[in-house]
Order: structure tokens, then sequence, then C-alpha cells
């Protein structure tokens, strides 16, 4: 489903993001991206729909070329990949359903956008898509009056409303308390399980990956330097991950008990 050949990313500057990762993640399965800031997390993450393009190499999305792609190609394939962000990227002024709704943009005339007159079948889809994640009952709140834990599951129902082959997660609890962050991992577990969606995620907790993650992939800088089954990540494969002694702000718990 997923397939990195040799991808490098550089910024201006000559930074490296990513040094030559080679990388397959089947249709299906759920990976967490663990490192430190500044490892390339979101730099992978975002190579994936486009956002960031690569320098060299080669990546595949479904058997879609990403790194040649052309805008309209682009645009193609960002359709089938739902994005959940760590700030949430709500419109707060408008309601949950309308937020979700926005996940049908790519099927839905510009008109009936413009004046909110989404057809049935599509408002029908943003309504499975909220009780996918429990908060249907939110549908017609502004989003500016949900805790942040409701703006993140309205995040992910809207990603869902996309109806996409893959879903990418940026930190998608970075900024939230430990137990609406362990409600939102269930979130992406289950759907990921139920639905058979392929999901990457990122996370700086290394008890939430292991918890959560079906397969993990440590980053350290920009090169690949763990890809295993959660339960073999240890300790141990974390600080070598890290390149240093694990704190209590690496782990989602402990840093809950400080």
């Amino acid at each position: 489903m997923i397939r990195f050949r040799n991808v490098t990313v550089e910024y201006p500057g000559g930074v490296r993001a990513l040094n030559d990762v080679s990388l397959d993640v089947p249709a299906g399965e759920l990976v967490v991206v663990v490192g430190l800031s500044g490892a390339g997390k979101s730099t992978l993450v975002r190579t994936i729909n486009g956002l960031v393009r690569p320098t060299s190499g080669t990546l595949e999305v479904d058997g879609r070329d990403i790194s040649s792609a052309s805008k309209a190609e682009l645009r193609a394939i960002r359709s089938d990949i739902g994005m959940i962000f760590q700030g949430f990227n709500l419109v707060k002024r408008t309601s949950v359903l309308n937020n979700v709704l926005m996940g049908r943009l790519h099927l839905v005339p510009r008109w009936r956008t413009m004046l909110a007159r989404y057809p049935a079948d599509d408002v029908e889809v943003a309504m499975q898509a909220l009780e996918r994640v429990e908060i249907v009952a939110k549908s017609y709140v502004r989003a500016s009056n949900l805790s942040g834990g409701q703006q993140q599951r309205v995040g992910i129902a809207r990603a869902l409303a996309q109806e996409p082959k893959v879903i990418l997660a940026d930190e998608p609890v970075a900024s939230l308390d430990p137990p609406t962050s362990h409600v939102v991992m269930r979130d992406l577990q289950r759907i990921n399980r139920e639905l058979g969606i392929t999901t990457v995620v990122n996370l700086h907790f290394l008890d939430l990956a292991r918890a959560y993650g079906d397969r993990i992939i440590g980053l350290r800088d920009g090169r690949i330097v763990f890809d295993g089954p959660g339960s073999d990540a240890d300790e141990q494969v974390f600080e070598d991950i890290y390149g240093r002694s694990l704190t209590a702000d690496d782990v989602l718990q402990a840093k809950a008990e400080l």
C-alpha cells in the first residue's frame, strides 16, 4: 500500500529530515512512528500525502507515485488519504457536522459547499463517522464549544468521512491529557481493525506506542533504526531510538504522575 524506496528529504539549508528511507507498509496495517523531535517523524507522514515532496527516491501509495505526481494527480491521491492534525484544524465557528462534511469536499459540487447544502447521502456518511467516534450527540454544537479531546475526535470523523484508504495522524495526542489520549488512540485502533484502513501515527509517548502499535518504526536523525512489533520494543530499544536514557517526558503515564 505504501512504499518508500531510498527516500531523502532535504530542506533549505541542507537539513536532511529523511535520509535514504526504504519502507513498506502493507494495506490494513497500523504503524506507530516514534523518535525525538527533529528525527523526521512528521516529515515521513507528510511525504505520504505529498505535503512534503521527496528530494530523491520514490514513494508510492496504492501503486501511485507521489514523488512525481502532477498537481491534479496529487489531488486525486489525497482524496484517498485522511489527515489528522495535532492542532485539530477545525473551523471553530461552525458546527461539528459541517466540519466533518468537509471530508466530503472532493466529491461535492462547489456550489453545494458554498451554500452548505450537502446531499443527504453525504450527511449520512458524516453522521456515521461521528457515531464511530461516539460524538454524534455533538453534531450541531459549534466546534469552539468542544473540549480538546472532543475536537480531535471530530478531526478523526472528518478523516473518516473521506472514506479513505489511508489515515495519517501527526502527533494526534500531543496536546491531550492521558485519559483522553487513550480514548483517541483506541478510536484509531478500532477504526483500523474494523474498517481495515491503513493507519500511520506519529507518537512521542513510548507507552502509547507499545500499547497501540502493531508495528513500531523508530527514526533517529532521519534514518530507520528500528522496525518491528510493539511487543519487541522494550526500554533498551527505545533508548537506542532516542540515543539517550529515557525520561518521564517520554512516557505518558509517568508524565501524568509528576
